[in-house]
């Protein structure tokens, strides 16, 4: 029945095109990971995984036709790939693309021109995917905001670049901003699984040296078990291997993009005085850094990286209330039971819950068609954790606590 369904609503050579695009992924896997240990230091171990991702995204994507056989195309999307996870990117906004009918028109970082250069070779033979390279990304979007053609735009950055962008919607139909989105935050209550919650924050915190957007920066722990959930983590970072991004053990390489190294030292100025638990810079290594802070209040920071800083807390509203107060939309991983009263407040359900949960769907699903959330960052670590790299998450939610996704939108 399924097969029919393809042959009848004139899919199936759409889903040829895609598979020949995970094909030609799949041929440049060993490419793709040595250009992004040259232009990024990321390790090939991680370039595999979003390699391999974007493969299997791109393999099973039939599964979203029901989504958008009803649909009809918008024309150009457009959109410069970040420095991290590009062929994820790809295959989410190339793929969605060739399947509902659009023109995808891409620019790439200029972090990371040997991977653009990949990249490039990857589409071209694909009419309807439209590489950029080489344009400054200043004038790509100036361009895109110009042409009638381009519909949608989705880009990411740094919160002033998506100010720039929001000042120009009417240019479009559609507008999408991923950005690092603050200090994406973890609160652990005092009945949650310290050793669940505490592999999943060091795991969630330090993957690719912090370089997704939905890496935890905070920590709020509860008093009662803040001694151990701290050991455990640091336990979990010892743990974690530093060094030559061509070493296919190693999980945290070198940080050779300047930006993101003056954004770690200018994170560690403005949280002074927490103390450096561990961790340490040294020119372009950066071993995992992770701060303490008992009452000092946390600085409001976009901070990409591999930076970690925990607090402790003893009234759970007093912690929500301070993370809330904050300029960005954020991620928000919670563990243990959430206590009526707790997460009712208006602005976190509306800042944690949408403008982090639904922000991460925006972030890495939704394009021109409705793509499965799990193949962001957070599918990333799903397969992090079947080579081995275990972590769990435990929680539940107290009943009427927070409010249905549907009764956000109804």
């Amino acid at each position: 029945m399924e097969n029919n369904m393809i042959q009848n609503q004139g899919y199936k050579a759409k889903l040829e095109e895609i598979n020949r695009l995970a094909d030609a992924i799949e041929q440049q896997r060993s490419n793709l990971q040595e250009t992004a240990a040259l232009d990024a230091g990321f390790p090939v171990k991680i370039t595999g995984i979003e390699v391999d991702l974007a493969v299997d995204h791109l393999r099973t994507i039939k599964e979203e036709i029901s989504w958008v056989e009803n649909g009809k195309p918008y024309g150009t999307v457009a959109t410069i790939f970040a420095y991290d996870a590009p062929t994820v990117v790809l295959a989410k906004l190339g793929g969605s693309a060739l399947l509902t009918g659009n023109r995808l028109r891409f620019g790439v970082s200029s972090q990371t021109p040997k991977t653009a250069a990949i990249l490039a070779e990857i589409c071209q033979s694909f009419k309807t995917i439209e590489p950029m390279i080489g344009l400054d990304n200043r004038e790509f979007g100036k361009r895109c905001v110009e042409d009638n053609d381009v519909r949608v735009l989705f880009i990411s950055g740094a919160s002033a670049v998506g100010e720039i962008y929001r000042k120009q919607h009417r240019s479009f139909d559609k507008l999408f901003f991923a950005g690092p989105g603050g200090m994406p935050a973890a609160i652990v209550f005092k009945d949650a699984d310290v050793q669940a919650a505490s592999r999943f924050i060091a795991r969630r915190a330090f993957i690719n040296a912090g370089q997704y957007c939905t890496t935890l920066k905070k920590v709020y722990i509860h008093r009662s078990i803040y001694e151990a959930v701290r050991e455990k983590i640091l336990d979990t970072v010892q743990d974690m291997k530093v060094g030559d991004p061509f070493d296919p053990d190693i999980e945290i390489g070198p940080i050779l993009v300047e930006r993101t190294r003056k954004i770690v030292e200018n994170a560690l100025e403005k949280c002074q005085p927490a103390n450096l638990i561990t961790g340490s810079i040294n020119e372009h290594v950066i071993h995992p850094l992770v701060l303490e802070t008992q009452k000092t209040r946390i600085p409001d920071l976009e901070l990409f990286g591999p930076f970690l800083l925990l607090k402790p807390f003893d009234d759970s509203d007093q912690a929500v209330s301070e993370l809330v107060q904050t300029r960005y939309g954020f991620l928000l991983a919670f563990f243990g039971i959430l206590i009526s009263g707790t997460l009712t407040s208006p602005d976190l359900v509306i800042k944690g819950w949408i403008a982090g949960f639904l922000g991460l769907f925006l972030a890495y699903a939704i394009t021109v068609s409705i793509v499965r959330p799990l193949l962001g960052m957070a599918g990333l670590l799903d397969r992090l954790a079947a080579e081995g790299v275990t972590f769990e998450q435990h929680f539940s939610i107290a009943p009427n606590t927070v409010p249905s996704m549907k009764s956000l939108f109804t």
